[in-house]
């Protein structure tokens, strides 16, 4: 079955229709050569689209339509190409002239090389940040989506290439307030589909919206206490358990969650 892309499509979509563009990505430059790592692809793919990708490597888009044609993929060359404008121009006033005592660096880099996911060391980092302090973000691609959550926020930003697989991305405070960064905030950021990728075929299941208070956090610590390395938990809940999330920082579990809808949540757990 055909597929119809059009210069906005995710690679996420892409890849979701037909594993093999990856390979056929690949080879459109040697830029997309990150794409192999899977957390960086759980990272980028669900957030850049062929237009935005197509800017990386600096290529054509058409050059994307003509690998995936083959896949069996339709392209759409009149949809108008949506492209977010916070890469490159001049550089903010708040930000030039920093004292070199005034920025903290955070390379995550290293995380991402050995599959880890650098969301909760980047936010910790932020919120620990003095004022009038900068972060600079050091990494292999620009952070849209952290970009555009902290600007909600009151953060102002920068994002520059050094080279191609280096981004530095400043994060500061232009009154020195910001609005609290909430849970859901968060896990906004983090790629559900491909978490659930991750753990497809190592994960177990609970349902703990029958069970009254404190049984599902008791249920969920009890199955937790039985999960295997490379397991994950999912959990069925009617809200989002913020003390059991709270306990569960100190037990090194790391958790996403989905809002289905009114009274129903989605969590998945796994161990750090």
């Amino acid at each position: 079955m055909l597929m119809k892309i059009s210069a906005n499509t995710k690679i996420a979509a892409l890849l979701k229709h037909n594993m093999a563009s990856l390979d056929a990505i690949i080879a459109i430059h040697r830029k997309f050569e990150k794409l192999k790592n899977p957390v960086l692809r759980r990272l980028m793919a669900g957030r850049t689209s062929i237009a935005q990708a197509a800017k990386i490597g600096n290529v054509p888009v058409r050059d994307f339509f003509a690998a995936l044609v083959p896949l069996g993929f339709e392209p759409d060359e009149t949809e108008p190409i949506r492209m977010n404008n916070n890469k490159g121009g001049a550089r903010p006033a708040f930000f030039q002239n920093l004292a070199a005592d005034k920025i903290v660096s955070l390379d995550v880099r290293p995380l991402l090389e050995k599959n880890d996911d650098p969301l909760q060391l980047i936010m910790k980092t932020i919120h620990a940040l003095p004022k009038p302090h900068v972060l600079k973000l050091i990494n292999s691609f620009e952070p849209t989506p952290l970009v555009a959550l902290l600007e909600k926020k009151g953060y102002i930003s920068y994002s520059e290439w050094i080279d191609a697989n280096t981004v530095h991305t400043y994060f500061g405070l232009a009154n020195g307030n910001a609005e609290p960064v909430a849970i859901a905030d968060i896990e906004s950021l983090r790629d559900w589909d491909g978490l659930l990728e991750k753990f497809q075929g190592h994960m177990k299941s609970i349902d703990v919206r029958h069970l009254k208070m404190p049984m599902p956090m008791h249920t969920i610590l009890e199955e937790l206490d039985l999960l295997e390395d490379g397991q994950a938990l999912y959990v069925y809940h009617k809200r989002v358990p913020v003390y059991l999330i709270d306990e569960l920082k100190s037990k090194k579990y790391e958790y996403s969650f989905k809002e289905i809808g009114p009274g129903e949540v989605h969590l998945l757990f796994w161990k750090q």
